[in-house]
């Protein structure tokens, strides 16, 4: 009957064990099923929006990243957050101009060039998306960014001062918070 009781107790205190996993050497790795860590006023506003945003609801997520910028100040990490919220809600004068704070804080970061280009192509910018974009492209040569690169080049090639048609391109997000144009016979 003790043994019952004493097995009962390791149960419990065995329960009671933080949410890390113990991986090579004793350290000890975050859970990934475990809540968001909490901050001082609670949950990080950062992964509450980047969690909202993935589940397409780009305008609560915005909220949550206005609220990570007023705890947290106006960093490069929250505006870009912030822009690509934007991105998503189809406001695409406010992400060129959060996109190019950013961009001014940190010339290398190839996200946020990568997604100023998308936004420049969708606004008709040609010219300039493909000089942002082979910057992005030269910093970090990605799939995704070589696919932006090439879209904008082809639309740059076919823009006609006297007749242009738009043509509907599709804004879609990629992987790490990128955007890609999917023209309109190109399967995502």
């Amino acid at each position: 009957m003790r043994s019952a009781y004493l097995l009962m107790a390791c149960a419990a205190l065995a329960a009671c064990q933080p949410t890390t996993a113990i991986t090579g050497r004793g350290a000890l790795a975050p859970d990934p099923l475990a809540a968001p860590a909490r901050v001082a006023g609670g949950v990080d506003p950062m992964i509450v929006g980047d969690r909202l945003l993935e589940a397409g609801e780009a305008e609560l997520a915005l909220d949550s990243y206005i609220r990570a910028a007023a705890t947290q100040g106006t960093t490069p990490e929250v505006k870009f957050a912030m822009a690509r919220a934007n991105i998503s809600l189809g406001r695409l004068k406010q992400a060129e101009r959060l996109l190019r704070d950013v961009i001014e804080e940190e010339p290398r970061n190839a996200h946020a060039l990568n997604n100023l280009g998308v936004v420049l192509v969708e606004q008709g910018e040609y010219g300039e998306a493909t000089r942002v974009l082979k910057t992005a492209f030269a910093l970090q040569p990605s799939p995704e960014i070589r696919d932006n690169l090439r879209v904008s080049r082809e639309r740059l090639e076919q823009f006609d001062y006297t007749d242009y048609e738009e043509e509907a391109f599709t804004l879609t997000r990629g992987i790490n918070g990128t955007y890609d144009l999917i023209s309109p016979g190109q399967q995502p």
